[in-house]
């Protein structure tokens, strides 16, 4: 091994013993291990955020397998490497009886017809194919493919598992061979910066060996690891999970947690616009009329938001966060539009009453009943009045707006 390598490259593991974290995918008797383990793999795609055990995983196939194993990456090749591969793999097959593992790494990035290219040979099993994306696989790749694979979806590590590999590479003779003396507070402080990323985990303890020495402090760590590494991208899948859980925990009615999410987005680079959208739209939906104060708050704070900017801005964004998690919840505003378009859509006609019709004209009133007979409601008391508003022969529905909201299941 090159010893002027990264750590993180030098500390891959080659063995399922030497992974460290995702048990549930790859732990003591797991399908994936037991097929890697008995040289029995399927095409599969592995799905994840960076750093935690994709292209690793591929690795360790690579050196288990009796079949021959080829990598492409997605960003370098095209259609024609593809047809070489699948060329050589089918007459590997048929010449020598060996199957061909072909590893694509970020094969998000290939495009619809160069992922129909590996279609033929994938459902011919004279490729088994290994995908590796950052991206949702269920998103990012074919459905034709996803169809044909088994689909791993990565977690990012644990503190636990982050510091088990950090102890490695302070161990290990690919590492620092024990030479350097590393205090568990400071091993548990890179962890924690790390952001469930093991390059990153690896790359921090480089950092502090090259930057501090070789005996390193929790107050060492402290001073050099200042800034915790964000996992956040504004067009990745954990944009959309991050808003998810956002606005779940508003209507969950957790300020503080409802908080801690507004805050990894903005301090991530998100579009501050983009959150007072998405809590405007949560005023209505998920408020309502329960408190009609929500989204006038929200719309006054949006617009100080635009008149001062940041960073006094997030004054505005964390009021009407707080407002949003505090206020009374109610979905009727929500059921009753979907109430309203299901009666349009189950309905034949929708004919307005005649007592109901406009009559700019005297004689629509007079000779063809344009408004005749209509109560005007201003003439009853408080203004109640009881008519019906409903199209002619309208028979379903009449209770799309219940004064109280009859929650939805959320699907």
């Amino acid at each position: 091994m090159d010893s002027s390598a990264p750590l993180a490259y030098r500390l891959r593991p080659t063995t399922l013993d030497e992974f460290a974290g995702q048990e549930d995918i790859v732990g003591e008797g797991t399908p994936l291990r037991r097929a890697i383990e008995q040289d029995i793999l399927s095409s599969v795609i592995f799905g994840g955020p960076p750093g935690t055990g994709k292209t690793t995983l591929a690795k360790i196939v690579a050196t288990a397998t009796k079949a021959q194993f080829c990598q492409l990456n997605a960003v370098t090749s095209g259609v024609k490497d593809i047809k070489e591969v699948c060329a050589q793999a089918a007459s590997l097959k048929i010449s020598l009886k060996q199957r061909t593992v072909l590893f694509i790494d970020e094969i998000h990035r290939f495009n619809k017809s160069q992922q129909d290219a590996l279609l033929p040979s994938v459902e011919s099993g004279n490729i088994i194919l290994i995908g590796a994306t950052t991206e949702n696989p269920y998103f990012s790749v074919n459905s034709a493919l996803i169809s044909r694979s088994q689909v791993y979806l990565l977690k990012p590590h644990t503190v636990e598992s982050l510091e088990k590999i950090l102890v490695r590479a302070l161990k290990s003779k690919d590492g620092f061979d024990g030479k350097i003396q590393m205090h568990p507070d400071a091993i548990l402080k890179v962890a924690e910066m790390s952001n469930g990323d093991a390059r990153i985990a690896l790359n921090l303890l480089e950092m502090a060996v090259l930057m501090i020495g070789t005996k390193i402090t929790r107050d060492d760590a402290e001073k050099l690891l200042k800034q915790r590494s964000m996992r956040y991208d504004k067009k990745s899948e954990d944009h959309y999970d991050t808003i998810s859980a956002f606005i779940k925990t508003l209507r969950g009615s957790d300020a503080s947690a409802a908080m801690l999410w507004m805050y990894k987005m903005l301090q991530s680079g998100e579009d501050p616009n983009f959150l007072f959208r998405r809590m405007a739209i949560f005023a209505s939906e998920d408020i309502g009329n329960a408190d009609p104060h929500a989204l006038p708050l929200v719309t006054s704070a949006w617009d100080a938001f635009l008149k001062v900017g940041l960073p006094e801005g997030e004054y505005f964004l964390s009021q009407a966060c707080t407002y949003l998690a505090n206020a009374k919840k109610n979905d009727a505003v929500k059921v009753a539009m979907a109430a309203a378009k299901s009666a349009i859509e189950s309905s034949s006609s929708l004919e307005v009453p005649m007592h109901l019709r406009n009559a700019p004209v005297k004689a629509m009133r007079e000779q063809h009943g344009y408004a005749k007979d209509y109560k005007y409601p201003h003439n009853f008391t408080d203004a109640k009045v009881d008519e019906d508003y409903f199209p002619i022969g309208y028979t379903g529905n009449r209770q799309f707006y219940p004064p109280k909201a009859t929650l939805t299941k959320e699907k």
